[in-house]
């Protein structure tokens, strides 16, 4: 029985807004916009949690970082970590000598604003890391031109270096670049080998726009004690080792090599990603509720007109709403069907808006190289949103109609 009131409910308003086409057509522009609006600001947000999320997750997600500064604290005090040594090669080898829970322990420094030379090209500013032999097993890449240091190269120093793909493009215009000789701020070094292409990365960890030298010559170009070159120490998890066994083992190692006393601060931090990721998604919950309010409000300027309509609606059908109900038609008959049409109208200009967001979410990932996709949950937000703003705004101008005297009704002009 409710299926076939359903039934003839959405025949009979599919009827009445084919009848006023303008006003359907104005009715459906104005949940359009909203919808658009809305689920627009889900999708961008989303698009770039994801993209920062799949960023961070590059730097090891089993991968502890010992360094002088933290990455993130709800209250951060800078002043606090200013006089903190710096991990030192000594820390290196406590912890590659101790280490239980973690294997591939690897020491990298940064050497920012090198200038790169290979004939008459020339590329500056560029950031070299200094790594010790382990890196790849604890870093994700891929090489596709050449190869990786050998454990000889890595110990001794060689002269040897590895370069991002974005390097070998402008460097060497199409040359093969492995065996050539480039000048890395005047030292030359001998290219092994040619990164993956990875892309643009919002927290600066892509290798495109990087070269990477063994350790052991990359300190050569700097004093070892030097801040500047942010050195870090990284142990990445053995197999089946839950992170934070590792996090409490190191932790309890740098103590002891530090000699920090019971009850005494750290003097260092263990950073891992799911700082990143904690501080990513509580800073794109703020994003996503502001966006959300503001969408909001576009939505209900259109929920307003589908109550305005819908009250001329059941102005203009006071007569034939009298005949029905003089036929027998139940209140509920009549609270359906106007309902249905409320609900219909909100339906078709959600479902126009998803489609914008979609064409649009298309054109800028191909337009600006940004992988931004409309994804289920949104559709169904789109959706589930419609069908409340058209139940929510249509519900008045219903009821009113399902309470009409079918007496007034039908003499009324």
């Amino acid at each position: 029985m409710l299926i076939r009131l359903l039934r003839e409910s959405i025949i009979i308003a599919f009827q009445a807004l084919i009848m006023n086409k303008l006003r359907t057509i104005l009715s459906v522009i104005g949940i359009t916009i909203g919808i658009f609006s809305i689920i627009t600001v889900l999708a961008i947000v989303d698009s770039m949690e994801r993209y920062l999320r799949t960023n961070i997750s590059a730097l090891g997600n089993d991968v502890i970082f010992i360094q002088k500064w933290p990455w993130y604290e709800e209250n951060y005090q800078w002043w606090k970590y200013m006089n903190r040594p710096i991990p030192t090669e000594n820390d290196f080898k406590t912890v590659t000598k101790s280490v239980r829970y973690g294997n591939a322990p690897v020491l990298m420094i940064n050497l920012n604003g090198v200038v790169l030379k290979f004939g008459s090209n020339n590329v500056s500013n560029t950031t070299a890391l200094g790594v010790t032999h382990n890196w790849q097993n604890v870093k994700n890449f891929e090489i596709v031109n050449g190869r990786y240091f050998t454990e000889f190269e890595s110990i001794n120093g060689s002269a040897a270096i590895l370069i991002g793909h974005d390097i070998s493009e402008n460097l060497f215009n199409g040359l093969d670049p492995v065996g050539r000789i480039i000048k890395v701020s005047g030292r030359p070094l001998t290219v092994i080998g040619v990164f993956k292409k990875e892309g643009q990365s919002l927290i600066d960890n892509s290798l495109d726009n990087m070269i990477v030298m063994p350790y052991e010559f990359a300190i050569g170009m700097s004093r070892k004690d030097s801040e500047r070159t942010n050195p870090t120490i990284m142990v990445k998890a053995k197999e089946s080792v839950p992170l934070s066994f590792l996090e409490d083992e190191l932790k309890g190692i740098m103590r002891a090599a530090r000699r920090i006393k019971p009850g005494n601060e750290d003097n260092f931090a263990l950073n891992k990603t799911t700082l990143l990721s904690d501080g990513i998604g509580q800073l794109f919950t703020i994003i996503r509720f502001a966006g959300s309010i503001i969408g909001l409000f576009s939505i209900l300027v259109g929920g307003f007109g589908i109550a305005n309509i819908m009250f001329v609606s059941v102005k203009e059908r006071t007569n034939e709403i009298g005949v029905q109900k003089a036929l027998g038609a139940k209140n509920y008959f009549i609270l359906l069907e106007f309902l249905t049409e409320s609900v219909t109208l909100c339906l078709v200009g959600g479902v126009i808006g998803l489609l914008m967001v979609y064409f649009t979410t298309m054109y800028f990932s191909k337009a600006i190289d940004f992988d931004m996709a409309l994804s289920a949950i949104n559709v169904l937000t789109g959706l589930l949103i419609s069908i409340f703003i058209g139940i929510l705004f249509g519900f008045i101008p219903a009821f009113m109609a399902s309470r009409l005297n079918p007496v007034d009704a039908m003499r009324a002009k």
